[in-house]
């Protein structure tokens, strides 16, 4: 194990923690696909397969990019933000269309697709943490830092709101953590939700009033999920699905039926992605669903614990940006199983079945590891290099 650690650096915690998560979602994936081949075909080996690619270049890219100094994140931070514009641009005209949302770029030759919101929600935590930084004297002017930080936020979520209500959503609650972990003006902020509000309400009322305009085209399935959630949903699909992965974790009980055994993955749509958690609970039981989210706990405080060691501002705020944004998507999941959100398109990070989302999970936390990597060259753990810094002094 040590001769593994000398290659893998930054923080062992999280390289283990990681390693399990991708072990595991091959044993899940595989499990959680029948609904997936009963619909569009295919075996569940062609699907893992699918999904071991993914896992190799998430691995891959997490590898290398903790292999580089983070200044360089910094300093291409404007570049990286341009690209997600122009992807996200590009995924509104010319992207794949499934269930009448624009959300995937199919890339040429080799098929795979990946969705550019995965790409855009990284690119502005980078960008804004930069920001952050760079413009924190103009705070105080509402143009500057409307400007600077406000507009970029706003661009970024309403591109992607159109398709993906629920992305939009948390990369603007994570957008406005970081605003706050970063000293930006607290009444900034709130005028920031404000205006968010407003300008949510209008478009709606615009579209209601001009339907042939079709501003939101998803704005009925919308609908469909929060009277679900909050009111008679009826019979709608929505339902069914939130039915069905409430039924998967009551079946589960303390052990699960086990591995392969579960009976809702044949019925829910998604099991292997939207409504993860339920069908993990249905197979693995209620005790190892508590040790998942203990998991994701550690990383998230590993990750936290990374950014406050940092000696650099920016990567301090682009660490708790990454961790938010991760744990923020693992507790969206499972609030969606359990009921208390309306369903919504998010899935688990580094468990279910592979794509950009998968990649760009890796690719956020071998970021992570590349500054714990600057600041802690040797390999140390943080708490013995905390002690050796208490020493000295």
């Amino acid at each position: 194990m040590q001769n593994i650690f000398k290659y893998l650096k930054g923080d062992s915690v999280i390289w283990i923690v990681t390693i399990l998560f991708l072990g595991l979602s091959m044993l899940s994936v595989y499990s959680f696909v029948p609904i997936l081949v009963k619909t569009e075909g295919g075996s569940p080996f062609g699907y893992l397969f699918k999904h071991v690619i993914y896992i190799g270049i998430g691995f891959a890219a997490m590898y290398w990019i903790h292999r580089q100094d983070p200044k360089y994140i910094e300093k291409l931070s404007k570049f990286i933000f341009i690209i997600a514009i122009a992807l996200l641009i590009f995924t509104f005209f010319f992207g794949v269309r499934v269930n009448d949302a624009s959300r995937w770029v199919r890339v040429p030759i080799i098929g795979l697709t990946f969705q550019s919101s995965d790409f855009a929600k990284l690119a502005l935590v980078i960008f804004i943490s930069r920001r952050l930084v760079s413009n924190r004297d103009y705070f105080g002017s509402w143009k500057k830092s409307f400007m600077s930080v406000v507009l970029p936020i706003l661009l970024i979520c309403g591109l992607i709101a159109k398709d993906n209500f629920s992305t939009a959503a948390i990369i603007f609650l994570v957008s406005l953590l970081l605003l706050f972990v970063g000293k930006f003006p607290m009444t900034k902020i709130l005028g920031i939700i404000g205006s968010g509000i407003v300008a949510v309400f209008l478009i709606v009322m615009t579209h209601l009033a001009l339907p042939a305009m079709n501003l939101l085209p998803r704005f009925d399935t919308w609908m469909s999920r929060f009277f679900k959630a909050y009111g008679d949903g009826g019979a709608s699909v929505e339902n069914m699905q939130a039915i069905n992965a409430k039924l998967a974790i009551h079946n589960g009980g303390y052990t699960g039926v086990g591995v392969g055994d579960g009976d809702l993955k044949h019925y829910t749509p998604e099991a292997y992605a939207d409504f993860f958690y339920s069908s993990f609970v249905e197979e693995f039981g209620l005790f190892s669903a508590i040790i998942l989210i203990f998991l994701y706990l550690i990383l998230f405080y590993r990750i936290l614990r990374i950014g406050l060691n940092a000696k650099n501002l920016f990567e301090t705020y682009l660490s708790i940006g990454i961790g938010l944004l991760l744990l923020t998507q693992a507790m969206v999941n499972m609030f969606v199983c359990t009921g208390i959100m309306p369903v919504t398109g998010q899935n688990m990070p580094f468990l279910a079945m592979g794509g950009s989302a998968m990649v760009m999970s890796c690719i956020s936390l071998g970021i992570v590891l590349s500054i714990a990597r600057k600041n802690n060259p040797n390999g140390e753990s943080l708490n013995s290099t905390n002690k050796m810094n208490e020493n000295e002094h």
